[in-house]
């Protein structure tokens, strides 16, 4: 526990608060910037004292308990909520699961790239966002049930067994040996999450193919740089794969352009005038 820099930190951390943002009346007297002390401590649910003597650098280790209750008094990011845990020498416990949340400006750079498909999938693989141009490109997702958006389910176990599984890429083997080597990290990271173990559970006993994958103990997987889609409509469509890391919660971005000028890059912009709608069966 480093007492002066925790000290420090929770009163940077109290001062740029008004009362105003935590619902307080500011008071004809106040003197100060930000929350008085016995504020501070009030909406920590503890007591001034306490409080006080972790801002002079001269109480013992608080409590997870209390660690929460500092961070929600003080309206600490993610990042600032951590950075409490360890000063104080408690590192925080690690997220139950992945995060099926996606950042709303990540979703509004999804809309933004009109002429590049963009899926953002969770640690577990699972196609948690997407933009008109992927729905149009690889399936349109909303139409599809959840449990049916996790791409190495569909890579390993279907759900159109014999059909064109996992929208007609041109590596689904190594999509396959990636998305296991993946699977087994994320296991690792989220021991305790119900559905990550469920669906380790079902793709080893579904599939011989994945449990050879698993038993091998594989957890780096190679980068994807290209991949071709057999694109019912407008036919094999090659695009470059590039892939951001949302380290803060634990989510990519997968961004899919054509080569400017090529045969791929029109039939996404033909994709992206057709959308979802099918034009090779009858009406």
């Amino acid at each position: 526990m480093d007492r002066k820099e925790l000290a420090a930190f929770l009163r940077s951390r109290r001062e740029r608060i008004t009362p105003a943002d935590v619902g307080l009346p500011a008071g004809p007297r106040r003197r100060i910037p930000g929350l008085r002390r016995e504020e501070a401590a009030q909406l920590a649910f503890i007591s001034t004292e306490y409080y006080t003597r972790l801002e002079q650098a001269r109480a013992p280790r608080p409590s997870h308990e209390v660690l929460a209750g500092l961070a929600r008094a003080l309206r600490l990011s993610d990042a600032e909520r951590d950075h409490l845990h360890h000063l104080a020498g408690a590192p925080p416990a690690p997220a139950p699961g992945p995060s099926r949340e996606v950042r709303q400006s990540i979703l509004d750079l999804l809309r933004r790239l009109p002429q590049a498909a963009a899926i953002v999938t969770s640690a577990a693989v699972e196609v948690i966002a997407w933009n008109d141009l992927a729905a149009a490109l690889m399936e349109d997702f909303s139409a599809v049930p959840r449990r049916d958006r996790n791409l190495v389910r569909r890579a390993f176990l279907g759900p159109d067994p014999g059909g064109r599984r996992l929208f007609g890429v041109s590596d689904l083997d190594e999509f396959r040996r990636g998305s296991a080597r993946r699977l087994r990290a994320v296991a690792a990271r989220y021991p305790a999450d119900p559905e990550v173990a469920e669906l380790v559970r079902e793709l080893r006993e579904g599939s011989p193919a994945f449990a050879r994958l698993w038993e091998s103990h594989d957890v780096a997987a190679a980068p994807v740089m290209t991949k071709t889609f057999q694109h019912p409509l407008v036919g094999p469509v090659t695009v470059n794969c590039d892939v951001l890391d949302l380290a803060d919660r634990d989510q990519q971005v997968v961004i899919y352009t054509a080569v400017p000028g090529s045969p791929s890059e029109q039939a996404l912009r033909l994709l992206s005038v057709i959308g979802t709608q099918r034009m090779d069966v009858p009406t």
